[in-house]
């Protein structure tokens, strides 16, 4: 390994022992980029690489509130401003009880080459609170939105850093988020969130939009290799926003899904998803998967009884992981290879383990990286950004359609990437350099700051 490559992570390390999603997500990175940061010792000597490890910022703080038994619960709530080069800082909101600094910095971290690959302004961020939505009443959930937005206020706004939703995080508590953001600015700045409802200035296209980028992207990479979605036997992990749209979006393109899962388990139907049911009881009832087999009594239910998902057990062309980070182990992967997958597309934030995709690369299987082909819900938040600026909305076909744009874009710029420095079809190498480039230049132009 190069020697200042090797010199930074191992700085990395010491400080950030006890943070091992930020460190893997790191070194992912920094070892992918080898050859470019060869190509340039200037950015040794500018410290290219320490400050874009480093977070600009780094917010922690306690969220008081009080549930329905009207006892005090305190929750503690982050928010990683990482980077700023390029535009304010983006990224979501995570409310889930495995929140912690780590896996702040590591969404945050990835944040940034994801965004500057959608070639939009915007640069990275992330945040969160281990609270857990699951079985709160709505009140409680508002209340919770509210004393975290009263902390968060003084640290977000439409030109500083924008957040939106993620896992635990829909349009539900997105409004609370916002309302609560209203009340104490006294001024309706539409810009400083993203996810909002349609009905106060949201975008359409947004609840699509990651899912249906995931498709777009994987719909392009097997394009590059004579290849297409018609008629591939398909399973996506998750049943949120990320699952339910990339299996519409995949059925519209002649795919048969035949698995979805939740964290308690797994569906298969061979003879396809229906993925009306599942919307129903996912985005409606907020029930678990298990509950498809009441009107499809002939499909099978797998639970989960180990680390690894028995989702990856089952036959596929295609796997879409989309539930959340390290969930397809290197066991799952040499499954997904016995049983001759052909593609791994990521639709949650880095859902392989290192080892995982080390692995399928090795066997020549087409790995789709997370931080491009998960890049279509960050985009459509940049657009929804521009039309609370202009005031003006988009009709649903025009923002998908510039959707598919920036993901032919993001896919072309992995594929250009990875030709130009020795690794053609390298996808998770080419996202890399592709971003890493773009944000050098942009620090070198900076100067130090």
């Amino acid at each position: 390994m190069n020697e200042y490559i090797n010199r930074v992570l191992e700085s990395v390390k010491a400080k950030n022992s006890h943070e091992p999603e930020y460190l893997q997500a790191v070194k992912e990175v920094l070892c992918s980029v080898e050859h470019l940061v060869e190509k340039h010792p200037e950015y040794e000597k500018l410290a290219i690489l320490e400050r874009m490890v480093e977070p600009e910022r780094v917010i922690s703080f306690r969220v008081p509130w009080i549930n329905d038994n009207g006892e005090v619960i305190v929750n503690r709530g982050f928010r990683i401003q990482f980077s700023s080069l390029i535009g304010p800082y983006k990224g979501g909101l995570r409310f889930h009880p495995t929140v912690n600094q780590s896996i702040m910095k590591f969404l945050g971290f990835e944040q940034i080459f994801k965004n500057a690959l959608t070639g939009l302004p915007i640069g990275g961020g992330k945040g969160g609170s281990d609270f857990d939505p699951k079985g709160k009443s709505d009140s409680e959930i508002m209340r919770f939105c509210q004393s975290f937005m009263t902390e968060l206020y003084r640290h977000i706004g439409q030109d500083v850093d924008v957040p939106a939703g993620d896992i635990g995080v829909g349009g539900r508590e997105i409004g609370y988020l916002f309302g609560q953001y209203k009340r104490i600015r006294d001024a309706y700045e539409g810009g400083v969130l993203t996810g909002k409802s349609i009905c106060y200035g949201g975008s359409l296209g947004r609840t699509e939009a990651t899912g249906y980028g995931l498709v777009f992207y994987t719909r392009e990479m097997l394009k590059a290799h004579g290849n297409s979605l018609q008629g591939k036997i398909v399973t996506i992990s998750g049943s949120g926003n990320v699952a339910i749209y990339a299996c519409e979006k995949a059925q519209e393109y002649g795919a048969k899904v035949v698995a979805m899962s939740d964290s308690n388990g797994c569906i298969y139907d061979p003879h396809g998803i229906d993925l009306a049911l599942i919307k129903q009881i996912k985005e409606v009832e907020r029930g678990r998967i298990k509950e498809y087999l009441v009107k499809h009594p002939n499909a099978d239910y797998i639970e989960r009884t180990s680390e690894d998902s028995p989702i990856w057990n089952i036959k596929t062309d295609i796997a879409l992981p989309c539930a959340t980070q390290n969930e397809l182990t290197l066991n799952s992967a040499k499954k997904l290879v016995e049983n001759g997958v052909i593609a791994v597309a990521e639709g949650a934030n880095m859902p392989c383990t290192q080892e995982a995709t080390d692995y399928l690369l090795e066997n020549k299987i087409l790995v789709a990286p997370a931080k491009a082909a998960n890049a279509g819900g960050v985009a459509t938040s940049a657009i929804e950004m521009t039309q609370n600026s202009m005031r003006y909305y988009y009709t649903f076909d025009e923002v998908i359609e510039k959707l598919d744009c920036i993901m032919v874009n993001i896919f072309n710029a992995c594929k250009d990437n990875a030709e130009k420095y020795g690794c053609a079809g390298n996808y998770v190498a080419g996202a890399n350099l592709a971003a890493f480039e773009k944000l050098a230049e942009a620090m070198k132009c900076q100067g130090v700051v």
